[in-house]
């Protein structure tokens, strides 16, 4: 029996984007479709086979430590999306300043989707989740460099909702207006999490 499982959930890709220097900002610039290789997108700022530690696994590795790198693509909804926004008190959120690779439109709760879930277009073209991607301040700065005042609202307003981070398991093309297909693992919940976590 397979150890992955096609749902019946799949979701729309409404917007893709790529950010080419996160030191000068976070800000994507939106495009109609993307190649999607095993070290992501060429020219993308997540892009690369390895990438240096950073905080976010500092339990495991000292900083800039090189590791496998799984952030390749930031994935969030549009459900999220305008949650977040609505929760700032503003009518909308730019994607792109969130610095988002990919944006989809109808799986439900798409944060919290399984770690290792795929996403799968109609052509193959496959990403893996690694897992929730939790906020940060990056996008509060470009949100205030937009929107004055605004910025320091979303990272309260985005937890449990900034989307998964995932890489590219089988390469492709991807574009707006593809469906993804969410496959997950056939396996039950842990039990165990809470005792693992000193609950």
């Amino acid at each position: 029996m397979p150890a992955l499982k096609p749902t019946e959930f799949s979701a729309k890709i409404v917007w893709l984007g790529c950010v080419s220097d996160r030191e000068t900002s976070l800000m994507a610039e939106p495009l109609n479709e993307v190649t999607a290789r095993f070290s992501g997108v060429d020219g993308e700022e997540h892009a690369g086979i390895t990438r240096p530690s950073c905080s976010r696994v500092l339990s495991q590795y000292e900083r800039n430590t090189e590791i496998r790198n799984v952030r390749q693509f930031s994935v969030l909804s549009a459900e999220d999306i305008a949650a977040i926004a609505a929760e700032m008190g503003i009518d909308a959120l730019d994607p792109a300043w969130l610095g988002a690779s990919i944006v989809v439109e109808g799986i439900p709760d798409f944060t919290h989707i399984p770690p290792s879930s795929r996403l799968q277009n109609q052509d193959g073209t496959t990403l893996t989740v690694d897992m929730e991607n939790r906020p940060c301040q990056l996008p509060a700065k470009v949100i205030e460099g937009v929107l004055p005042g605004k910025g320091r609202a979303f990272k309260p307003a985005a937890v449990g909702r900034r989307g998964v981070t995932a890489w590219v398991e089988r390469e492709g093309r991807l574009a707006i207006g593809d469906t993804l297909t969410l496959h997950v693992p056939d396996q039950p919940a842990w039990v165990h999490l809470g005792v693992a976590r000193g609950k």
